[in-house]
């Protein structure tokens, strides 16, 4: 199979600047689903791995290429892994980002000392929607949780997820930095290893 066209199962302006970053340098046309009016789906799953299978083969259903999905987000130790896969509607269905921000804050209290956190990200690739052998792939970035925003950059919990090793929000690192560290870059970097043999460079 010679791969040349990758639907992206994402509406997230954030994901899909990530992810048309990351596909650079290589032959592969990567387009967003909202490119071919592909409607959202509901993500029933109660796992990560479950919700980006689900968003994957719907947008390679209704557009015919195949297709690139992720499900990611927040796991905090102290909230028991939450957010978890309700990270990006943490505060609501229409919730902001500040909003989820927002609530993160409240629920770790000032005593609370233990403030570890983890972002997960598991990448589903399809060549076609009936596909049975799905490629699946998963990357874990691990940081704490800063009790203020810090920096503007990146998208999502970024400005409170705090990064010892570059003693730095994720919201203030550059892109090239943040991609080869991140749990959405380790995972991409999986992922192009495994699907090496269908990319035409």
């Amino acid at each position: 199979m010679s791969l040349k066209h990758i639907v992206l199962a994402t509406g997230n302006k954030g994901k899909v600047a990530e992810f048309s970053t990351l596909f650079e340098g290589f032959s592969i046309k990567v387009s967003p689903q909202s490119e071919f009016n592909v409607d959202e789906v509901p993500e029933t799953g109660t796992t990560f791995v479950e919700n980006a299978i689900i968003k994957a083969r719907h947008a390679a259903k209704v557009t015919g290429l195949p297709a690139i999905a992720d499900d990611s987000g927040l796991a905090v130790d102290a909230l028991g892994g939450q957010p978890g896969i309700y990270s990006a509607r943490y505060a609501g269905a229409d919730a902001s980002d500040s909003d989820n921000i927002d609530k993160l804050l409240a629920a770790l209290t000032e005593e609370d000392n233990n403030r570890k956190a983890r972002f997960l990200c598991v990448l589903v690739f399809m060549q076609h929607e009936l596909d049975p052998t799905p490629i699946i792939c998963q990357g874990e970035w691990h940081g704490e949780i800063s009790k203020t925003r810090h920096g503007d950059g990146g998208f999502g919990y970024d400005p409170v997820f705090w990064v010892p090793e570059q003693n730095c929000s994720a919201a203030e690192l550059s892109k090239d930095v943040k991609n080869s560290i991140s749990h959405r870059g380790k995972a991409l970097a999986e992922l192009m290893e495994r699907m090496k043999d269908l990319i035409v460079l």
